[in-house]
């Protein structure tokens, strides 16, 4: 049996994942518009190839990955393309992006696909390449182009793939709800991945508050005759976090700085896998994802299989909003999720659960008091970080100190501001840093990138300053050469022309 491995800190906030009724999947109607951004992933946007007028199938293209960190976007039903626009979209600060606008046509009209039956057979190459056109990212919340990540590079050999079935965030019952409803299909796009990874082994991780997802994904397993483990652990949040479900399932810690494949070991979402399953074996993009619906102001909180680009609007509809009870609108959960400014933005591959809670099941919180170095922030970190040494150097824009503090280790859990007595939004802070520190990076980089181009535009004009020295010197040489084989003076006889010419030109008297 593996042994299970404690973190540092940790909460236990209430999980309140019952109320939306993990394991019953509901299929979402299709909205009567679609509204697509062109980055629903961690990169570069895709380029739209569609036009406005445009008519469109379920599943075809409209907009293609540009570089290696970005992802295609596709259509998830059939309609006609009636904007390509910046629109409101999910941000914590109320940001529009640029998006394709689909009016759908009740049709559901759909492009045949061809999947790979034998992909034990295929170079994993050619796998990759299919993902990455499948649209692939990331479906537990960061949102990175998975086809990036099946591609950790020749100096990094992978021993384990690690499904992380974890779902620690309170509320969240999507990834549950996925487990229990395709668990053949997650089993067999493990068995994908790793062949794509060279993986030597499989672990799913689940936490021990699922018991039915673990049954299911358990019964999968062995109707797959997979050799697969298959493993529990203490509920406790954020035991979910990449870094965290490692240590506690293997008891390795990714250096500081580093990821997961520098260990050997590959992390993904089940989500991620069920998508993967679907863009190998039927040949389907991604272009439909689990939605928790849930929070007392709904009088019918649920999971469902959305459209992407479905306005959220739309699904608070379906699950019967109450627009007298509920206070705000929150993308994601309690802990890492943000309030949404315009209900009119629509969800993405990234979102997981629409939150509309009441006033008095999630308050807001108080105006932030004084910090009073508890420590209570530090206890429940489970980076161990100093939260309240970042919060300091944050707030006077210490980069140095916030480097050396490891401000990047910190996985914005919300643990140390959910424990804290002032209730300080700490979280609030350090993304405001790393935003900071980010920009300065870029702002340096463009410094240096113009220095650079700036001295190489010195040199080229040196130099060619200097062969046309060369060139005039070697001329001047060459008549000097010439003129002393003549026995002539080359100079005296330019004279010697210029007074002619003057000559000529003079009128007679």
């Amino acid at each position: 049996m593996r042994t299970i491995h404690d973190i540092h800190g940790g909460i236990h906030p209430p999980e309140r994942k019952a109320l939306s009724r993990p394991g019953d999947l509901q299929k979402a109607p299709i909205p009567p518009v679609l509204v697509l951004p062109v980055r629903q992933h961690l990169g570069v946007p895709a380029l739209p190839v569609v036009a406005v007028g445009d008519t469109v199938m379920g599943g075809q293209v409209l907009a293609e990955a540009q570089g290696v960190m970005s992802v295609p976007v596709h259509a998830p039903t059939s309609g006609t393309v009636v904007a390509v626009e910046s629109r409101p979209i999910a941000h914590a600060s109320g940001l529009t992006d640029h998006c394709i606008v689909i009016q759908t046509d009740g049709e559901n009209r759909w492009l045949d696909f061809e999947g790979i039956a034998r992909w034990q057979d295929m170079d994993p190459a050619v796998l990759v390449e299919r993902i990455r056109e499948a649209g692939l990212a990331g479906l537990g919340g960061a949102g990175f182009p998975t086809a990036v990540k099946l591609s950790p590079g020749p100096a990094r050999s992978i021993e384990t793939l690690l499904i992380n079935g974890t779902e620690c965030e309170p509320y969240i019952t999507a990834d549950d709800t996925l487990m229990q409803c395709r668990a053949d299909e997650l089993v067999e796009g493990a068995h994908i991945l790793a062949h794509i990874l060279s993986a030597d082994s499989i672990l799913i991780g689940i936490e021990d508050n699922k018991p039915d997802a673990i049954a299911r994904v358990q019964a999968a397993i062995s109707r797959a005759g997979a050799t697969i483990e298959l493993a529990t652990f203490p509920t406790k949040y954020p035991s979910g976090g990449e870094k965290q479900i490692i240590e506690i399932l293997t008891g390795q810690q990714v250096p500081s700085g580093g990821i997961p494949a520098d260990i050997g070991i590959v992390c993904v979402n089940p989500g991620t896998a069920v998508a993967t399953q679907q863009a190998i074996i039927d040949g389907k993009p991604l272009t439909h994802r689990i939605v928790t619906l849930t929070g007392e102001a709904l009088a019918a909180p649920q999971n469902v299989s959305a459209c992407l680009g479905t306005p959220i609007t739309q699904l608070l509809e379906h699950a019967a909003l109450s627009a007298e009870a509920q206070q705000r609108i929150i993308h994601g959960g309690p802990m890492m999720g943000f309030a949404v400014s315009d209900l009119n933005a629509p969800i993405t591959k990234i979102t997981n659960c629409l939150l509309a809670p009441t006033a008095t099941e999630l308050p807001l919180p108080e105006p932030a008091q004084p910090c009073i170095r508890c420590g209570h922030c530090a206890e429940a970190c489970p980076a161990s970080l100093l939260p309240q040494q970042l919060y300091w150097y944050a707030r006077a824009k210490d980069q140095e100190q916030l480097a050396e503090h490891r401000l990047f280790d910190c996985i914005e859990c919300g643990a140390c501001a959910y424990v804290c007595p002032s209730q300080i939004p700490l979280v609030q802070y350090y993304r405001a840093a790393k935003g900071q520190i980010r920009d300065s990076e870029q702002e340096k980089r463009r410094s240096d990138n113009s220095r650079e181009r700036f001295e190489a535009r010195q040199a080229r004009l040196e130099a060619e300053t200097a062969a046309r020295e060369a060139k005039r010197a070697a001329r001047k040489a060459a008549a000097q050469s010439q003129a002393a084989k003549n026995g002539s003076d080359p100079i005296q006889e330019a004279i010697e022309r210029a007074k002619a010419r003057k000559a000529e030109q003079e009128p007679n008297p």
